[in-house]
């Protein structure tokens, strides 16, 4: 991602460090489920 749009990134990361540590958990917590999910359903 940053190779192909390192301004995006940027923005990203400035987004995330103005979140709270709740938001960030909770972001953390969704993207392990939905990537564990996918593997459960590739497989």
């Amino acid at each position: 991602m940053p190779l192909i749009s390192p301004t995006k990134w940027r923005e990203m990361f400035k987004q995330l460090l103005q979140m709270e540590d709740g938001q960030i958990r909770f972001f953390g917590l969704t993207t392990v489920l939905l990537g564990l999910f996918l593997l459960m359903w590739l497989y």
